[in-house]
């Protein structure tokens, strides 16, 4: 870690806000990346705990958090943003890795950023914040990097508040809590007089939803809802996505970028065509008037202005987008290559059907997705192109 700070310093990164999240690994990993950036010339603020897109909107010249994401307890990494929270390119990251070798040079400056958190808040709810009329929300922090932050803004625009995942220890980060597993939210949700639920992942990139019955929304039900209610003209999405997403956008006139799935592709897309609005199924939503990232946190505070601005309770308001069914399976493969005769008898399978068919980034496996309309007809169309692509490509 101090060899990549030192790479990332000496890449160009002259000040350089380093935040965290709660892992108990963090403090060690922080503590070696600051050595390297400084070692390298660049000045450092310490901004401790704080989620990535708090980095990322307060980092003017450059940031990094150390952080797993979604990922278990005993899992960490670190992320890297450009000037203005701007994620690198890949040319980036292979220029930065180059450097891994490279010697100190004249040191820079380390000091504590103890307001970052503070300034992270206020500019959320300057910027997306509006008056929630004392809605009553549960806010699941996943034990992660919101939760202190999260219920701040919430109560700032006047939402009654309640708390789980909120008690850190190093340990419990993601822990049958957050988005990665929703089901104590729902729990909770259900047991009280609550109108929806809030969940974030570790490093607060991510949320999902928990309508006041306990149904869970993924990433594209809350992004149709935002669409709508924003009025936004075009929104871009990954191949993931519902088909029941595309449909509503073409009934409201809305067009549709799709990309290949990472938020940074979806970011891309955005800034290339000028758009503000885009996400994830699995809870990355990204709006870009006033940020340069997603943020769990700006996603969250909008979709309770989206049910209080209505009238209309977070289970009407989903209702709208027809989700259909979806069947997954990860084919172990011993090639990921998928030459385009598999992919021309795939489109031949798939008939009335949607198929995904995608080489995983990081397993031997490609990763399949059929969606039709009844359960059954997805089941079957992912069982018939999972043989097929296991047939051609397995071991």
């Amino acid at each position: 870690m101090k060899s990549l700070g030192r790479a990332f310093g000496g890449w160009g990164a002259r000040d350089v806000l380093v935040g965290r999240d709660t892992r108990a690994s963090g403090v060690a990993l922080e503590d070696a990346l600051v050595a390297g950036l400084s070692e390298a010339g660049a000045d450092v603020g310490r901004g401790g705990i704080l989620p990535t897109p708090a980095v990322a909107l307060l980092a003017e010249a450059a940031g990094a958090v150390i952080s797993a994401s979604h990922n278990p307890p005993e899992y960490n990494g670190v992320k890297f943003f450009a000037d203005g929270g701007r994620k690198l390119t890949d040319d980036e990251e292979e220029a930065i890795e180059e450097l891994l070798d490279m010697p100190a040079a004249n040191g820079g400056q380390v000091a504590a950023d103890e307001d970052a958190a503070f300034r992270y808040v206020d500019l959320v709810c300057e910027r997306f914040g509006s008056q929630l009329n004392s809605l009553r929300v549960v806010l699941d922090c996943a034990n992660g990097a919101m939760y202190e932050v999260a219920p701040e803004a919430f109560r700032r625009a006047n939402a009654h508040v309640a708390m789980i995942g909120n008690s850190p220890d190093g340990a419990n980060i993601n822990v049958g809590c957050g988005a990665t597993d929703l089901s104590l939210l729902q729990q909770t949700v259900r047991s009280g007089d609550f109108d929806l639920g809030v969940a974030f992942d570790g490093d607060g990139d991510r949320m999902l939803a928990v309508a006041a019955d306990g149904t869970a929304l993924d990433g594209d039900q809350i992004l149709a809802i935002l669409a709508l209610h924003l009025g936004v003209d075009l929104v871009a999405v990954t191949e993931m996505t519902n088909l029941g997403f595309h449909r509503l956008m073409e009934e409201r006139g809305i067009r549709v970028i799709t990309t290949e799935v990472g938020d940074r592709y979806v970011l891309e897309a955005l800034r290339r065509e000028n758009g503000l609005l885009g996400g994830e199924e699995s809870g990355h939503i990204l709006y870009l008037d006033g940020h340069s990232s997603g943020d769990g946190l700006v996603a969250g505070l909008l979709l309770c202005r989206a049910v209080v601005e209505s009238g209309s309770p977070l289970a009407e308001l989903a209702a709208v987008m027809p989700k259909y069914p979806q069947a997954k399976e990860n084919v172990p493969v011993r090639s990921k290559e998928i030459p385009p005769q598999l992919r021309e008898r795939i489109d031949e399978l798939a008939g009335e059907g949607r198929v995904v068919v995608r080489p995983s980034g990081t397993e031997p496996v490609v990763r399949v997705l059929a969606e039709a309309e009844s359960q059954k007809a997805a089941s079957e169309l992912c069982v018939r192109i999972a043989t097929l692509v296991s047939r051609e490509l397995g071991s």
